[in-house]
């Protein structure tokens, strides 16, 4: 079962176990300079907008109604990523796609979990995913661009613009290898419970770049435009692991799933659909640390990393096709200056963050 609520998607599996539960959410954020260096983790400045296709079904090309789902607006350029978790312990295998390319391996998506490669990251342990995965403890960033212009994964990988936007799939653990699990969590957390800390990364920045949303007249007829879905291309170079599965593939319970498509109009599209203003457009990396505001390095020795995609690792970046192809860089594909703060979190963090955030 999936619902939408709060612009936060719940998958939960009560046929499996009464705690059986996760949440995914999408995160606006900062999209960092596409210029060959290496970048800490952006903030989230609050969760993308997200509807129910078949609450505005007669305003909707009918692929995305076939497919179902949800959709959100995004600019062209503007980047995202994708956080995991919530209230739930449970674990799960999740699966993400991007125009049905696997964000993990760079391999046609399918609905199959795959040990060799792994094709999938395992909650709780994974809290975000920010961007494909290239190389051991490094992503591309999520940059949504139009289909049909030669910058998305989907386009780069299988010489196509067929399906864009952004592909889950949500597997639960076996109930009977979560109860060992579940007794050893329970058993840490009475050790624990005086001296928890709460760092979660900033998921919302507030009034310094506010993410206003508001409510137009209703559009009476269809969309004025085209409605086409936009794709993910790769963007700058991000540090981030994705964490071996400790679990094994018996652990999982590959007959029960949830898949969802989330679409990707543009903003323009979105609103014809909606008649909502889609949020602003958030502010640029350069912006925002001069602003003074943090960035976040999260940290884990106890975890292994996946060794990254040799697929994905081909992928030309916005940026560098831009160079290639003789264009002008914008501000986010040119050296950024250097971050003032950089705020250690996870397990292995040598500094906490402020509450304040």
């Amino acid at each position: 079962m999936i619902e939408l609520c709060r612009d936060q998607l719940t998958f939960s599996f009560p046929e499996v176990h009464s705690e059986a539960r996760c949440t995914v959410s999408f995160q606006r954020t900062l999209r960092i300079p596409d210029d060959g260096r290496e970048h800490f983790l952006p903030p989230g400045l609050g969760r993308f907008p997200l509807e129910q296709v078949d609450d505005y079904a007669d305003r909707l090309p009918a692929k995305w109604k076939s497919h179902g789902g949800v959709f959100m607006p995004m600019y062209q350029a503007e980047a995202l990523w994708i956080s995991f978790g919530g209230r739930g312990n449970y674990p799960m295998a999740i699966k993400v796609a991007a125009g049905k390319v696997d964000a993990v391996t760079g391999e046609p998506f399918t609905n199959d979990l795959s040990s060799s490669p792994q094709n999938y990251a395992v909650v709780p342990g994974q809290r975000w995913l920010d961007g494909f995965s290239v190389k051991k403890g490094r992503i591309r960033q999520f940059v949504a661009m139009p289909l049909g212009e030669g910058y998305t994964a989907e386009e780069q990988l299988t010489g196509k613009a067929e399906h864009g936007g952004l592909q889950l799939v949500v597997i639960p653990m076996k109930a009977g290898r979560y109860e060992p699990i579940r007794r050893e969590r329970l058993r840490r957390e009475r050790l624990l419970l005086e001296r928890r800390v709460r760092e979660p990364r900033l998921e919302q920045v507030g009034s310094p770049f506010p993410n206003l949303r508001f409510r137009d007249d209703v559009p009476s007829a269809k969309c004025v435009q085209p409605m086409t879905s936009m794709g993910l291309a790769p963007g700058g170079m991000m540090r981030q692991e994705i964490y071996e599965d400790r679990h094994g593939p018996d652990a999982w319970h590959p007959e029960v799933r949830s898949r969802c498509f989330v679409h990707l109009p543009n903003s323009a599209q979105y609103r014809d659909a909606t008649g909502y203003a889609p949020p602003n457009r958030p502010p640029r990396a350069r912006d925002y640390t001069r602003a003074g505001l943090p960035w976040f390095d999260y940290y884990d020795e106890d975890r292994a990393a996946l060794e990254g995609a040799p697929r994905l690792r081909r992928l030309e970046s916005v940026g560098a096709r831009r160079v290639r192809e003789g264009k002008p860089l914008n501000d986010e594909e040119t050296p950024a200056p250097s971050p003032a703060q950089v705020h250690p979190i996870g397990p292995g963090r040598r500094a906490v963050r402020d509450g304040g955030w």
